[in-house]
């Protein structure tokens, strides 16, 4: 049986931590499905086609990796791809109660996920996309925070 994987966020933007959890996980997995979540109650920095090119970009040369969009649950998304496991990057210890409760409820609702929690590597544990975002909402260059190939370019300028 394949093992397969899906890695679910907004990645708005992708930074260097995702790109790093990934890339680290992909000798555990058959297909890695990166699932760009759209949810209609958030309002995202990027529209949803820069963000998966950009992801698509990144992992161009890595087969097992799938860039997908969903909407919905996590676990019903896992249930239709025959994933067994869900990916999660964890920086702090706040980003681990935070997903020990999502990866509990997730495992009442579908018995049969696991999900594998990576550190985030210690030079990326302070990074993440709202720091992103922030950087470049006030016009700075936050192109060292991202994967390379990723143009980042403000919405609106």
């Amino acid at each position: 049986m394949k093992k397969i994987a899906v890695f679910p966020g907004s990645f708005d933007p992708i930074t260097k931590g995702h790109e790093s959890v990934i890339k680290r996980a992909l000798p555990l997995f058959d297909e890695l499905y990166i699932a760009v979540g759209m949810n209609a109650e958030k309002k995202s920095f990027f529209g949803l086609a820069p963000r998966m090119e950009w992801i698509k970009k990144v992992f161009i040369n890595i087969e097992k990796v799938k860039v997908i969009q969903y909407e919905g649950l996590t676990v019903d998304l896992c249930k239709k791809l025959g994933a067994q496991y869900l990916l999660r990057g964890l920086r702090t210890s706040a980003d681990f109660e935070f997903e020990r409760s999502i990866a509990q409820i997730n495992k009442k609702l579908f018995p049969d996920i696991e999900t594998v929690f990576f550190l985030t590597a210690p030079e990326y544990a302070s990074l993440n996309s709202s720091i992103v975002r922030d950087i470049l909402r006030h016009g700075g260059n936050a192109s060292q925070f991202v994967p390379d190939g990723v143009n980042l370019t403000v919405p609106g300028k």
